[in-house]
């Protein structure tokens, strides 16, 4: 017995045709609600219950591995057909329920922790700008003689600036901890959430080689360079390091060729494994500046 599920409904069938089926309500909603299940490598209610009649079912989709024997390749998923029209199930209801679908998928995403990440390490910068721009001003007024009662307001926003400024770096260590602990641990909070804006993602972090890591946030000096000559960027936005930024400028180049293959290695366990390899990365990096301190 085979077990095949369409957005329409699910189906047991034998080479001889269709022996029990289960369809899905003819309404957008729940197909769509079915369908993100689906997507999401989710059981259906309905595939359970068909299941209860039948035994030594066979199965196309991995979703479906641990109530079936997982046979793709089986010759009969791609000569048998069921078709939707059969059962009077339009395309249309299908395009109504995937335009659901479309929307979830764009509010999920739009949700996610690494998005939420790159609003707040912007929003921080944006404020310390802010507060370099007010402190600066302030600076310069207050010399002029009669300015307290005059700067009052100005110093009433530098001070809510700055904690606001206080508040984000709290908010950007909890959720990069949440979302990229090794990262965290190997390069901090906030270097790690500028790398993964600069980016453009968590996901796209995690597939960059070591070399454009290196480089990210010098993008403009890496262009002078592709453009004019001269000498490449040795690091971009991991220079804020302080085993790079108070290193001896002559090893800075080997230094952040070597952080950059760790922070790889993080990013990496932090996206597709979920293993804690923080303290073997900080042991290596450890070792590794010793020795590139002494050559």
């Amino acid at each position: 017995m085979y077990l095949i599920t369409k957005w329409f409904g699910t189906f047991i069938c034998d080479k001889k045709g269709i022996k029990n089926k289960i369809l899905f309500p003819k309404d957008k909603k729940k197909i769509a609600n079915l369908l993100i299940k689906i997507e999401k490598m989710e059981l259906l209610t309905q595939e359970k219950k068909i299941l209860k009649e039948f035994n030594n079912i066979i199965v196309s989709e991995k979703r479906l591995e641990k109530i079936g024997k997982y046979k793709p390749s089986d010759s009969f998923f791609k000569k048998f057909e069921i078709k939707p029209e059969d059962f009077n199930y339009s395309i249309d209801l299908l395009y109504e329920a995937f335009q659901i679908v479309t929307k979830y998928r764009v509010k999920e995403k739009l949700a996610s922790d690494d998005l939420q990440i790159i609003q707040m390490i912007n929003t921080l910068d944006d404020f310390i700008q802010t507060s370099n721009l007010l402190s600066e001003r302030l600076n310069y007024w207050s010399i002029l003689p009669k300015s307290e009662k005059r700067i009052k307001p100005l110093e009433n926003t530098l001070i809510t600036v700055n904690k606001e400024i206080n508040s984000l770096e709290k908010q950007i260590n909890l959720d990069m901890k949440k979302i990229a602990p090794n990262t965290c641990e190997i390069v901090g909070p906030v270097i790690g959430a500028r790398l993964i804006s600069i980016a453009g993602g968590i996901q796209r972090l995690a597939t960059l080689p070591a070399s454009t890591i290196q480089v990210l946030g010098a993008e403009k000096a890496l262009f002078r360079y592709k453009k004019e000559g001269g000498k490449p960027p040795k690091h971009g936005i991991i220079f804020q390091h302080s085993i790079i930024n108070k290193s001896p400028r002559l090893i800075r180049g080997k230094i952040s060729r070597m952080l950059a293959s760790k922070i790889a290695l993080a990013i990496k366990a932090d996206v597709f494994t979920g293993r804690d390899i923080s303290k073997n990365l900080k042991l290596d990096i450890d070792k590794q500046v010793k020795e590139i301190k002494k050559n």
